[in-house]
């Protein structure tokens, strides 16, 4: 069910601030910013040989990224992206083990225009996982 980590994901208070220090301090190709109202942020992806680091600022005060913020105004480590390839099949044996999805429980699409899912944090050792199928 699990691939291989897509991406990172970390909360940012100021996204500009965030993309200096990946670009500018530590030399990294950094994405230009894209808005994703339907899940509240906006985002960029710093690009890595063997993955990507997310950084995501809250797009409007009903982001649910604010209250993460709230509890950790510096930022932090919000979730981590695993692939999968059918994310319709993990979502249901995931389902039928006890897990809890987010939302709905059914896929939207994400930053990289394919659908994801979050699992509740309380079900997985306290990390929000994101699926994304590729």
């Amino acid at each position: 069910m699990l691939g291989r980590i897509n991406h990172i994901a970390i909360a940012v208070p100021i996204l500009e601030e965030a993309v200096e220090i990946y670009r500018d301090m530590l030399g990294a190709t950094v994405s230009e910013p894209q808005s994703l109202p339907e899940h509240g942020v906006t985002v960029v992806f710093v690009e890595l040989p063997n993955t990507k680091i997310e950084l995501l600022e809250p797009l409007g005060d009903s982001s649910p990224l604010a209250s993460f913020l709230e509890r950790n105004p510096a930022g932090g480590i919000h979730h981590i992206c695993h692939e999968t390839t059918d994310i319709n099949a993990a979502a249901e044996r995931l389902r039928s083990a006890g897990a809890r999805l987010l939302g709905d429980g059914r896929p939207k699409i994400g930053a990289h225009g394919k659908p994801v899912l979050f699992l509740h944090p309380k079900d997985f050792n306290g990390t929000l996982i994101e699926l994304e199928e590729v």
